[in-house]
């Protein structure tokens, strides 16, 4: 089944009072929940992966700081927050080296990424060629593919794609603001998405309130896994 993972963020970055956020989906049934490496202090974000991993929940750190130095700092937080997976960034040798021996996932993207909120460049070709090289880096456990965050290409295209270009696992991020994108990803092999920004602007079922949109979500990936009758 497609696995939904919470993004604590908002605009590419961690929301204020992430934690106070968290407590009103706790108990909403999700397995996966994140935050970005800018917005919120590393204590703010130790604080998070240690109730959530109380919870037993299993939580992400996504890179979206572009800059090599920048993003080994936010690497370096990962491991010392502990949290259990680390998505994004740019640099995949570099990443999967200061990642080694961690026991952390780690899920660079795919494809040329650039600016803030993270936009993804290139034809369909040439990010699936990405997905394949990058997933070839040894540490390298799956991808973030920015599939929405394309300016033209068909997003679900691309994700048929990246998918069949390698064997990694694919994380579909950004800019997914419904339930029809959602049951779309299902039939393209993907892993998992995430959704942020959707549910804090309230573009979800249950809207505006927070758990109920988190809880809408995952209700209908429940719906989608159940057998034809």
């Amino acid at each position: 089944m497609l696995q939904f993972v919470f993004m604590l963020t908002q605009n590419d970055a961690t929301v204020d009072d992430a934690l106070a956020t968290y407590q009103r989906v706790r108990e909403s049934g999700l397995r996966y929940v994140g935050f970005k490496d800018v917005g919120a202090s590393t204590d703010e974000l130790r604080r998070i992966t240690d109730v959530a991993h109380a919870d037993g929940l299993e939580v992400m750190l996504e890179v979206v700081s572009l800059a090599l130095e920048d993003e080994l700092r936010s690497i370096e937080a990962a491991v010392e927050i502990d949290v259990d997976w680390v998505l994004g960034g740019t640099h995949p040798a570099e990443g999967a080296r200061a990642l080694a021996g961690s026991g952390k996932r780690y899920c660079p993207f795919a494809g040329r990424v650039a600016g803030h909120p993270s936009v993804l460049h290139g034809t369909i070709v040439e990010i699936a060629e990405s997905a394949r090289t990058t997933a070839a880096f040894d540490g390298v456990h799956g991808l973030d593919l920015l599939a929405y965050r394309h300016p033209t290409v068909d997003a679900p295209a691309l994700v048929r794609e990246v998918v069949q270009a390698s064997a990694a696992l694919v994380i579909v991020a950004g800019s997914i603001a419904s339930i029809q994108q959602i049951r779309t990803l299902e039939a393209t092999g993907a892993w998992g998405f995430t959704i942020g920004g959707a549910i804090f602007e309230g573009h979800l079922p249950g809207a505006p309130d927070v758990d109920r949109q988190v809880r809408e979500v995952l209700s209908s990936l429940q719906e989608a896994g159940q057998p034809d009758p």
